[in-house]
């Protein structure tokens, strides 16, 4: 029962990743669930479309971390990824 409280908890919550200062931004739930991408129209350089694949993923990545930071945080209670399924996206393993 407090375990299903702590699962829809981290469902709910919402989390940042950014890379280049700022020109990238992810928002994500918790729960893993991809919210939103922004991108700085100053990060757009048609000639070096590698660097803003490198800033998306960055940006993932550290979205990835914080929510993985939130969720075994005190907030939620140190959840137990790995039986939510979340192990590997977070991180840890399955």
């Amino acid at each position: 029962e407090q375990l299903t409280a702590q699962q829809a908890a981290a469902q709910e919550v919402e989390v940042e990743g950014q890379a280049g200062g700022g020109a990238v931004k992810i928002r994500m739930t918790g729960g893993g669930q991809f919210l939103s991408v922004r991108i700085a129209p100053s990060a757009v350089d048609p000639e070096d479309v590698e660097m803003l694949e490198d800033l998306v993923l960055a940006a993932l990545n550290d979205a990835v971390l914080n929510a993985g930071q939130l969720v075994q945080g005190p907030d939620l209670g140190g959840l137990d990824l790995g039986s939510m399924g979340l192990g590997g996206l977070l991180g840890g393993s399955d």
